[in-house]
């Protein structure tokens, strides 16, 4: 893929398609596009199981008659396909119902200065290296230890792509990003007691991957520490989330302070602007121009310019994550958040992963969530888990089959710490999640 060639007949389609979009009667519109080439490897046993190439492009339109919205995509490039795209939309758009506060984000927020963030790092998508890696790290963890007695699987995935975005305030801007991924799950056995577990390793920059051996080994590790589990008390303990998926609980506070839910008024976070959620040591910062970074982007999927925001300071919610949808419907401001957030980085008390097990001192390490029960509405928080019991700091035993519960509003305030062990392979950045007084269902 050269990606300036791409990326100009790409804008081409896109001008094009914006053109006749006006032309048919849309007094605004907008489209974006995407090319992505890749190759996706899969092993078990040390067996190919699957490859597969790709080479998919699309276009979306959405066209506004005064403030009737109507929405179409194509995966035909072709000059007819992309016509009668364009006329779907407008004959959908006639046929919805008027929204006063639909309509592209306002002209003076659309980016202009579009900075390159370094997002895009090619290498050749060479199908044997990848079967290699994927058979080289189940290899290593078969080889670790016999209790590893089976696989589900190793995989490598490598992605190219440029995508664009254009409307009629004038812009029409791109750019081309890259991908990469390893991954081995496994299952060991030990007695009756059979557990599964993976490990993964991700980047934009092929050559910052970890070894197909350190994925195996690390899988091998997960995977038989959580052998011979039992089930804990039922109990009210402090609960530490590992940091693979300390993630997911600032994922609901997403959800929560989404102009979506806010607008609906379905979120436990309603009338929280300029008030304290956290505690006074934490912020969140997002910053979506870190160079390379995996959520990194100059402006979000409305055109609108992304910029570095404070959202949480000191503990108090200082933004809502507004869309030009839900800004209108609150009486906002869009801030850049068409698509989701943009790299955040979140805080630490200063431990690492050791001395946040001794702050513990007796709770529940959780390395796995599972289910849904999670109500953004009130809060209420029900998961099932696994993981391992602590005493004095020090991990005892692994755990399955315990659920924890709390409430979301409660737990937010609830942490007592945050360590140095940030996991830095998502759009959220975040170290082991010390949080005090959870509900256990166990025994």
């Amino acid at each position: 893929m050269n990606p300036n060639q791409t990326l100009t007949e790409i804008q081409n389609v896109v001008d094009d398609t914006l053109t006749l979009a006006k032309k048919l009667g849309a007094s605004q519109a907008e489209a974006s596009m995407s090319k992505v080439q890749g190759i996706a490897v899969s092993s078990r046993l040390q067996q190919i199981e699957t490859l597969e190439f790709t080479n998919d492009g699309g276009l979306g339109i959405s066209v506004y008659v005064g403030r009737r919205k109507g929405s179409a995509s194509t995966a035909d490039l072709s000059p007819q396909a992309l016509k009668m795209t364009v006329e779907k939309a407008i004959e959908i758009a006639r046929y919805t119902s008027e929204d006063p506060y639909s309509g592209l984000a306002d002209a003076q927020l659309i980016a202009r200065d579009i900075p390159d963030l370094d997002l895009y790092h090619p290498q050749e998508l060479d199908a044997e290296a990848g079967i290699r890696y994927a058979i080289e790290a189940e290899q290593a963890a078969f080889e670790a230890d016999s209790r590893i007695v089976n696989s589900d699987g190793a995989s490598y995935n490598a992605n190219l792509g440029v995508k664009v975005y254009g409307n009629t305030h004038g812009i029409n801007a791109g750019y081309p990003s890259s991908r990469y991924s390893l991954s081995c799950v496994l299952i060991g056995k030990q007695g009756d007691d059979m557990q599964r577990d993976y490990a993964y390793s991700l980047s934009r920059q092929p050559d910052k991957l970890s070894s197909p051996r350190e994925v195996g080994l690390e899988a091998a590790k997960t995977t038989l520490s959580r052998l011979g589990g039992r089930k804990a008390k039922t109990a009210k303990v402090p609960v530490l989330f590992h940091h693979e998926i300390a993630s997911s609980l600032f994922g609901h506070f997403v959800s929560a302070i989404s102009g979506g839910s806010l607008y609906r008024k379905s979120s436990f976070l309603l009338d929280k602007l300029s008030q304290q959620v956290m505690p006074q040591w934490l912020n969140i910062h997002e910053r979506p121009h870190i160079p390379r970074g995996l959520a990194s982007s100059p402006f979000d999927a409305e055109g609108v310019q992304t910029r570095n925001m404070d959202i949480v300071e000191k503990g108090v919610l200082q933004h809502y994550l507004l869309t030009s949808y839900s800004a209108r419907k609150m009486n906002m401001t869009t801030n850049g958040h068409a698509g989701g957030i943009h790299n955040w980085l979140v805080s630490n008390s200063g431990h690492d992963y050791e001395q946040l097990l001794k702050e513990m001192g007796t709770g529940l390490l959780v390395t796995e969530l599972m289910g849904q029960g999670v109500n953004i509405v009130n809060g209420d928080y029900s998961r099932g888990a696994a993981g391992f019991w602590v005493e004095n700091g020090v991990i005892q035993y692994p755990v399955h089959e315990v659920t924890i519960a709390g409430n979301l509003a409660s737990m937010l305030m609830n942490i007592r710490a945050i360590g140095t062990d940030t996991e830095t392979r998502g759009a959220v950045q975040s170290g082991s999640v010390l949080v005090d007084g959870m509900q256990i269902a166990g025994e």
